[in-house]
Parts: C-alpha cells; sequence; structure tokens
C-alpha cells in the first residue's frame, strides 16, 4: 500500500548521499519493515534485511567480533542471506533494532566507513534499557512513523480525487457541497472504526468485513500487551493500568485521565514512566493541559493533568467494545450510521488528536477553573501553534463536536479573555465548511490540513 513516509525515505537517500543512517521509530504493525523493504526493492541493487526478533546468536554475535574487522562482517552477512553487497548501491536494514542496541552504536562506525546505506527501525527506542550503555550515534536521522492517515486509508480504497477536493476547499474557504461532504463523512467513519493499521486497513479494502477486522485490531492489541509484560521492566501492572483504563477516561465528559481512577491512594509520580513507556512505544498519544495560550506550549505545560488518547482510532473501538470478546457487526454498522448513541465523542476526539499529530502537532488541551469567576472556568479540547510566529494572535483553540447540536460556551470565554492570543478558532464538527463570526467550521475530515 502507499505510504507517504516514502517520499522522506526518497529525500533521505537523496540528500545524505550515505553520511547518516535513518532510524524509523513507530508502533508494532504500523508497516515500517514493509514500507522500508519496498524501498530497499525498488532503490537499491540489493539489500540485507536483519530482523533482531528473529536472528540468532551466529549473526548478533558478528558485531560484537567483527565491528574492528569491517570487511569480514559484510563477507560474513552476505554469505548469511545469500545476497551480495555492492558498494554504494546496497542498503543493510536493522529491523527492530532496539532488540540488539549493540547493532544501534555500530551505525556510528558503519557510516563513517561509507560503503553501503543503513536502515534502522524499531520501537521504546528511548526505554532506558534499550539504551543502556550505548553511545547513541550523532550520524542517525531520526523519523517517526504513524498509523495510516485519511488520504493513505483512501488510497488503498482506490480514491485518490476526495482529499485533493477537499484540500482545495479548505484553502479557499468553501463548502465541499450536500452530495461531496456526505461521500467524505462516509469514508471518514469507515476510515474512523477500521482505523489505520496496514493489516486492518488491508483486509478491509479486499473483504470489506468488519468482524474479520476486528480479529486482526484484537490480535495487534494482544500483541502490545505482550509487549508490556516482555518489555517494561518494574512497572508492567502499572503500564497495563493505564492501558486498560484509557477508552474509559475517554468516555468521560471531562477526558483528563483520573489517576485515583487506578487503584486507591494512586499518585501521579507513581505511574509517570507508565505513560512515558506506552507514549515512546507509541501505542497512545498523550495531551498535555498548557495553562497560558502562548506561543511556547510546552513551557506552560502542566505535567500532572493530562488526557490520554490511542494512537489509533481503529484499535480504541476494539479495545472499548470488548464485552464480548469482539466488536459484534451490529455495533460497528451502528458506528458507521452514527446511531449508536454513546461514546461518539469519545471517537471523534481521539481521532482529530490522532490526525494533529500525524500533522505534525505536539498534543495540548486548555483547562481553567475557578469557583469566583464563571467567565474563568472553560475547558478547549486542543490548542495548536501557528507554523510562522508573530507579535500576538498565534494560538488557535480547536473545539470537536460529535453532535447536531452543540454550545461554544468555552470557545467564547476563550476568545474574550485571551483575545490578543488568539489566532483562527476553529470548531470541528460533522457538517460542512463554514466561517460565521470569525470561527472556522470545519468538516472532521479537514483536521488533517490544520
Amino acid at each position: 500500500m502507499k505510504r507517504k513516509i516514502y517520499d522522506n525515505l526518497l529525500e533521505w537517500k537523496q540528500t545524505s548521499s550515505g553520511s547518516t543512517a535513518l532510524l524509523i521509530d513507530g508502533a508494532r504493525r504500523v508497516g515500517k519493515s514493509y514500507i522500508v523493504e519496498k524501498f530497499a526493492m525498488e532503490n537499491y541493487a540489493s539489500y540485507i534485511l536483519i530482523d533482531f526478533n528473529r536472528v540468532g546468536k551466529e549473526v548478533t554475535d558478528l558485531f560484537v567480533n567483527y565491528l574492528d574487522d569491517l570487511d569480514s562482517l559484510f563477507m560474513y552477512l552476505s554469505a548469511y542471506y545469500n545476497r551480495k553487497l555492492v558498494k554504494g548501491d546496497s542498503l543493510i536494514i536493522f529491523d527492530e533494532v532496539q532488540l540488539f542496541p549493540r547493532a544501534r552504536a555500530a551505525i556510528k562506525y558503519l557510516v563513517a566507513d561509507g560503503r553501503y546505506d543503513y536502515i534502522e527501525t524499531g520501537s521504546l527506542m528511548s526505554i532506558k534499557k534499550n539504551v543502556k550503555d550505548i553511545m547513541i550515534p550523532s550520524e542517525e536521522r531520526h523519523i517517526n512513523m504513524y498509523p495510516m492517515d485519511f488520504e493513505e486509508f483512501l488510497w488503498a480504497l482506490g480514491n485518490d480525487t476526495l482529499i485533493p477536493t477537499a484540500r482545495d476547499c479548505f484553502e479557499k474557504k468553501r463548502p465541499m457541497g450536500q452530495v461531496l461532504h456526505r461521500k467524505a463523512m462516509d469514508y471518514f467513519r469507515q476510515y474512523m472504526i477500521v482505523g489505520g493499521m496496514p493489516q486492518a486497513v488491508s483486509l478491509y479494502a479486499e473483504a470489506k468485513d468488519f468482524e474479520a477486522v476486528d480479529r486482526v485490531k484484537r490480535d495487534i492489541l494482544t500483541l502490545y500487551r505482550q509487549d508490556i509484560m516482555k518489555h517494561s521492566d518494574g512497572n508492567k501492572f502499572e503500564i497495563e493500568a493505564i492501558f486498560d483504563e484509557v477508552p474509559a477516561q475517554l468516555s468521560k465528559h471531562e477526558k483528563k485521565f483520573k489517576i485515583g481512577d487506578l487503584k486507591k491512594g494512586a499518585r501521579s509520580r507513581d505511574y509517570k514512566q507508565s505513560f512515558f513507556w506506552l507514549a515512546d512505544a507509541m501505542i497512545v498519544n498523550p495531551c498535555f493541559n498548557s495553562t497560558e495560550p502562548n506561543i511556547g506550549l510546552k513551557l506552560n505545560m502542566e505535567r500532572k493533568t493530562l488526557k490520554c488518547y490511542m494512537a489509533d482510532t481503529g484499535l480504541l473501538v476494539s479495545h472499548a467494545f470488548d464485552e464480548n470478546g469482539i466488536v459484534s457487526e451490529e455495533i460497528y454498522k451502528k458506528l458507521l450510521f452514527d446511531k449508536l448513541s454513546i461514546n461518539s465523542g469519545m471517537l471523534m476526539e481521539n481521532i482529530v488528536s490522532q490526525m494533529l499529530v500525524a500533522a505534525g502537532h505536539k498534543l495540548y488541551f486548555f483547562s481553567k477553573n475557578s469557583r469566583e469567576n464563571a467567565a474563568d472556568r472553560m475547558e478547549i479540547d486542543f490548542l495548536i501553534a501557528k507554523s510562522k510566529v508573530t507579535g500576538k494572535h498565534n494560538i488557535s483553540p480547536i473545539e470537536v463536536k460529535s453532535g447536531e447540536r452543540y454550545t461554544l460556551s468555552s470557545l467564547n470565554k476563550f476568545r474574550k479573555k485571551y483575545a490578543e492570543q488568539t489566532a483562527t478558532p476553529y470548531v470541528l464538527h460533522t457538517k460542512d465548511l463554514k466561517e460565521e463570526d470569525g470561527v472556522m467550521y470545519l468538516p472532521l475530515y479537514m483536521t488533517m490540513f490544520l
């Protein structure tokens, strides 16, 4: 399937010319190995893929014994994989490199040698045991890979015209029109419940079988649980508790994660590393409260107050509706036709967070409480900063609305109190684009253009 990250790989090859290795970080089953091997086949005379999840000691020992004798290292690798290496035109792939940090440390010397190109793929790249006793090579260029975005989902379904049309309407601030908007929202709901994990998307594109897709997603969730048990050090039960609690926390009106709901007497500091583990595994996207809507949202970040979104909304659907071990076809149909009376707000807000992250944004929200002054009580779902900083009007507040009828009391309070800081306010909803009273109303599928 077509993935946008492929263009990043081409750009790296053309601009790096062997001076850096590329490290692709992403959740398990997000498609890293597939896209890198496809890139290797189409752009190099030969390649070797070393999967550290599968190789035995006979391969890993090569990096221990022959790092000071690269001629022998390459000779043994070439013989083991039965692949001829071509100087200046071969790629060596270190797949799941976090499982053998010694190979990652070797990148410094391999890049300096200059004979071949190198791409590393992995997850949990910052966890202590995966960087213990190694020097992180400065020769790495690091990029993240996310689940398939809405446009990639449409490509898989054979539609390559809808997003360019939507982008044109967004740029010209013009409605899509009733027919196209309804079609786009139908596709968007499919994307929301199937998600962006390539295996699930591929199966859905082929068979349109929701139950089969759900089984695939549950297999991925099981894999994540196994990773928690296998790769977390000393806090596996805390990590699993957070992971299990994500749907319940997101289903509340106030979606801030309450540590006290995990167990009696639970404290934030005891779970800080567990949130970090899940974020580093790219299983969740944490969203922090920024106490002031100014440029440098991170400077005003309150780490104790956060929301925790699933990195893939399709996985959230399977994670949330699991009473019978599988989401029935009936529930999927109700989600598809927007007839499920509960949890639609949870899914809409989660997919907005997913699309903002894919578009390059860090996630922040704004929450202010005041017992004395009602004008100071407000909740804004997301804050994003303009790409080009100006003297004022740099922060856009975003409200996500899943229903047909809604109020904008918090957004109006925010605009009044922080008029000088506020750039374009956005409401993301199920209806078509319109601009009214200084607010830009966008259909949910246009989130990707922000």
